[in-house]
């Protein structure tokens, strides 16, 4: 197992004296319930077992499990199996989803030599299921369109807009050509997306070695990084328009329900896209002339980077099997013995692109050895407060199919219902990371503190803060912005909780919280291991055993963490959120956001006041070329006081709703009656949605958090007013600042409410 660098020892060594008080970390429950709890917990996280977690790695990713596949069937089958035995109440639902599969697959180079592409990872004696060739997919990028395509070749970095602006700069079109580009910088789907609205007729996406190859250490089978042959499929649907089936937006694809013809779905791509390994790409590369590539975006290929267009020109053919297929969910229930109509619902998907080991049954393999210590704990007597919901998903990888289609389909019943969500994935050796709602900030400040560490035996709070100062210390040499919003060491010592990382998308919570409203929170262990066999056939239990977390320790970390999670927000006394990280994070990313409108606004004018000169020389002086002048009109100063305010009403609020929420807790069970002010507290989430959803995008409603438009995965904070500036959409931009203000009026006007409700006197 890896060691912890010996910078962060030194600051363990003085910062830290081991787990948290565990009472003064469980935030909602009454002085009279914390002791019970407590019990509870810590024979729950103690029965967790890592031996259990591997057997179930080693059975879930035995073979193949895509969408539509046998191996999926089986698995789905054998987790209802899994948590019947548990003493759970579950079943298997199911949905129809479009999920095509290659029909034809070709890239060969036409010009200035034949290479044809091989397009296949090949299986490894070492590594006993990487040959399972009759049950893997081929390489390729789902929701692709069907294409037949030749064309020269451009080389365009990750892919996203800022790259085309130096294309641009540089002088270079795609019109008209086949784009490539590396993996990374943003999620896949948003590179043949951007390529093109620039004209191109084709994109290629690759690995390159610097980023997860030989650059960084030893290759699969050696070492843990993607082969020269290694290829990450991946879905390239326009998930930021809307994610899960394509063919039933906002409804859930029950069988036999009503879907769009293929020619009305939205989110397929508008030109053919494959994917392809560093071996394949580099004769390509190789042979591109033009322009040297920026330095930023030179590889570790052994040649000159250039970017073309030039003598490298591309046949590119795809075509799919656009087949509908079943997905099925595992639903599994433990009702809650006080308040059954409120859930806590808690996920991991099942399904893979190949066997899957780190992704997602590295995650999967934990949440199920949770359900199993909490049946064996009910088959005791402990009963939990709240219904709590356990799902695995199908259908992820493709584009979040199994719990969008189950959320839409029981949209109003978790309307209703549904308190919390809380999502893993893929799960690693290293530091906890928690995304969340930040209502859920303080809430998992102590869960992680109830929870030890395995490598350094401290608690994962301690450890996750130490990293956080540890990465202050040391800002990322590549970030060009010195102006950016970042924490210095100090002041990540001097906060109160443990920031949580707002969500984007790219996994199972996005329906409950983007289109449903419903606090939600994504939980795994990462940053120790250098993994390069992303979505190949090289992610399974061998590679997983020899590189990852070979005990199984953080899996047992993370099965700790959200049994911990899930008991406490199913047991307390009165739920557990708080306004005051929330209201912290809009009044800063309203800061963030005044501040980029102003530094966008200077750069126009600059830019305006250069080509102005640049006119003038021209006149000046005949012998110079005219220079077509490129004046962009001055973009107007953006008013921001509708923001500021409601921002500054948020907090208020928050600060009332902190004392009164202490003041109930230290009141007991006869001080208030909390049930109005639970099933508001339910609901506060809700207040951050509009009806119409975002611009251009009705179905993402939250107004604090989206999937960037051009991010795909990366989130984009009070994405309405950020976005319309960042495309120079200033009227909408105004227009949107009013909107999101009167949301965050509204959420604060809610919070004071239950304020006030726990203030009123029992009845």
């Amino acid at each position: 197992m890896n060691r912890i660098p010996t910078a962060l020892t030194a600051i363990l060594a003085f910062s830290t004296t081991g787990i948290a008080d565990q009472k003064a970390a469980i935030r909602g429950f009454f002085d009279s319930s914390v002791a019970a709890e407590i019990a509870a917990e810590n024979e729950v996280r103690g029965a967790i077992d890592p031996a259990r977690i591997r057997e179930n790695m080693k059975t879930l990713s035995a073979r193949p499990h895509h969408v539509g596949s046998e191996g999926d069937r089986a698995n789905a089958e054998w987790l209802l199996q899994q948590f019947k035995s548990f003493g759970w109440d579950a079943k298997i639902e199911t949905f129809e989803v479009l999920f095509p599969t290659p029909a034809e697959r070709l890239l060969e180079m036409t010009a200035p030599e034949k290479y044809t592409a091989r397009l296949e990872e090949p299986a490894l004696a070492v590594d006993p299921t990487s040959g399972q060739k009759s049950e893997q997919l081929p390489t390729y990028n789902a929701y692709s369109i069907d294409g037949d395509v030749t064309a020269p070749l451009v080389y365009v970095n990750r892919g996203i807009p800022a790259d085309y602006e130096e294309l641009d700069r540089l002088g270079i079109s795609v019109t008209g050509k086949i784009a490539i580009a590396r993996y990374g910088g943003s999620w896949r789907g948003i590179k043949p997306k951007v390529a093109a609205e620039h004209g191109a007729v084709g994109c290629i996406i690759y690995s390159d070695p610097k980023d997860d190859g030989y650059a960084l250490g030893d290759v699969f089978p050696k070492g843990a990084l993607r082969p020269e042959q290694g290829v990450q499929r991946g879905s390239v649907a326009d998930m930021p328009l809307h994610p899960g089936d394509p063919g039933t937006p906002g409804v859930g694809s029950v069988p036999g329900g009503k879907r769009l013809p293929l020619s009305e779905v939205k989110t397929l791509t508008k030109i053919p896209v494959l994917p392809i390994s560093y071996g394949d790409a580099e004769p390509l590369l190789r042979h591109l002339t033009g322009p040297m590539a920026p330095a930023a975006w030179r590889g570790a290929l052994p040649f000159p980077y250039r970017v073309g267009p030039g003598a490298s020109t591309v046949h590119l053919r795809v075509k799919f099997h656009w087949d509908v297929k079943p997905i099925r969910d595992v639903v599994a229930t433990l009702r809650g013995s006080e308040f059954p109509d409120e859930w806590i619902i808690r996920g991991n998907h099942h399904d893979a692109w190949v066997n899957g080991a780190e992704d997602p049954i590295s995650g999967q393999s934990a949440m199920l050895e949770e359900a199993r210590a909490l049946g064996a704990m009910a088959r005791k007597g402990w009963k939990p407060k709240r219904t709590i919901v356990y799902c695995a998903w199908d259908g992820e990888e493709p584009g979040l199919l199994g719990s969008t289609e189950w959320a839409e389909t029981h949209a109003e019943e978790l309307d209703r219902k549904a308190v919390a969500y809380v999502n893993s994935d893929s799960n690693d050796r290293g530091y906890l990371g928690v995304s969340a709602s930040h209502t859920l900030e303080r809430f998992f400040e102590g869960v992680a503190a109830s929870v030890e560490d395995p490598e350094t035996h401290v608690s994962v709070a301690a450890r996750k803060r130490l990293n956080a100062i540890h990465a202050a210390a040391r800002p990322d040499p590549d970030d060009t912005d010195p102006d950016e919003f970042r924490d210095t060491p100090d002041q990540v010592r001097a906060r109160r909780e443990g920031r949580v990382d707002a969500l984007g998308s790219g996994s199972d919570y996005t329906v409950f919280l983007d289109h449903l409203g419903i606090a939600s929170a994504n939980i795994g262990f990462d940053g120790e291991v250098e993994g390069g066999v992303y979505h190949s056939i090289y992610d399974d239990f061998f590679w997983y055993t020899h590189f990852s977390d070979t005990d199984f320790a953080y899996g047992r970390a993370l099965g700790q963490t959200g049994a911990t999670t899930v008991m406490r927000l199913a047991g307390a006394d009165l739920l557990p959120f708080d306004f005051g990280g929330l209201s912290a994070v809009v009044t800063r990313y309203v800061s963030e956001i005044r501040r980029e409108a102003e530094k966008l606004r200077a750069r126009i004018l600059e830019q305006n006041r250069e080509v102005e000169e640049g006119v003038f020389a021209a006149i000046l002086d005949p012998k110079k070329p005219t220079v077509a002048p490129k004046i962009e009109p001055a973009p107007p100063i953006v008013g921001f006081a509708p923001l500021e305010n409601a921002a500054a009403k948020l907090s208020d609020s928050a600060e009332r709703f902190d004392r009164a929420f202490d003041r109930a807790v230290a009141a007991g069970a006869g001080g208030r009656n909390l049930a109005e002010a639970n099933a508001r507290l339910l609901r506060a989430e809700r207040m951050l949605l509009s009806d119409a959803g975002l611009p251009g995008r009705p179905w993402f409603k939250h107004q604090i958090y989206a999937p960037g438009f051009y991010t795909g995965y990366g989130v984009k904070t009070l994405p309405a007013v950020r976005e319309a500036i960042e495309q120079r959409k200033w009227k909408l931009a105004d227009d949107e600042i009013a909107a999101v203000a009167r949301v965050i009026d509204r959420e604060a006007d809610f919070v004071a409410g239950i304020a006030a409700e726990l203030d009123r006197p029992r009845q």
